[in-house]
């Protein structure tokens, strides 16, 4: 312990790993430490939100509950695929009753289109931990091409055998390409936190 301290200070991830039982291990900031392979996402530990305008005074926030996604993840780029699913009628919203208003045929129309669903076509490496995910998105039964840009949160070794990673990724879609309410504005960014563990 006192070789990673400097000054006193502890570096935090080593600080998380000597709190972790025996198998388990922290994320770092290096793709490196995630094996080539399939990964399937955790929903448990991915949170998908989508910021609307509220007629111009602030950002509403909407959470989708309900997702799934497979990543094939290899070293070189060029083999990197992505493929995510969400249950539109999943939407959740501080405000009271107003979710059910818009899974409704006003806004998602959840029952004839219950799924948006994101097909990656490309990745693009930016730095070391930033890339460029672009693919072909589709809600309301419309298929518009969007481009991610995405933040490495952490990678390793997991827990239970399967290796783990996460990562944040925004991206800015027209409402006008989908046909959606101009009530939301002339955009939505969509913010996803997601982590992935290998499939083994």
């Amino acid at each position: 312990m006192a070789a990673l301290a400097v000054f006193g200070w502890i570096c935090p991830v080593a600080m998380a790993q000597m709190q972790l039982p025996a198998g388990v291990y922290a994320g770092q900031l290096d793709a490196g430490l995630a094996p080539a392979g399939d990964y399937r996402l955790d929903p448990d530990h991915t949170a998908v939100v989508a910021k609307v305008s509220h007629i111009g005074y602030s950002y509403s926030i909407f959470r989708f509950g309900k997702v799934t996604g497979n990543l094939h993840w290899d070293a070189d780029p060029v083999k990197d695929t992505l493929e995510a699913t969400v249950e539109t009628a999943s939407i959740e919203t501080p405000v009271a009753g107003f979710a059910a208003e818009l899974a409704g045929p006003g806004y998602l129309d959840s029952k004839k289109y219950p799924e948006a669903r994101f097909v990656s076509t490309k990745f693009v490496k930016v730095g070391a931990t930033e890339a460029k995910v672009a693919g072909n998105f589709t809600l309301l039964g419309k298929t518009v091409p969007l481009t991610f840009d995405v933040m490495l949160v952490g990678a390793g070794k997991g827990f239970m055998g399967h290796a783990r990673m996460g990562a944040e990724a925004t991206a800015n879609l027209k409402t006008a390409d989908f046909g959606l309410s101009p009530m939301l504005g002339e955009q939505v960014q969509l913010v996803i936190d997601a982590e992935f563990g290998s499939v083994k």
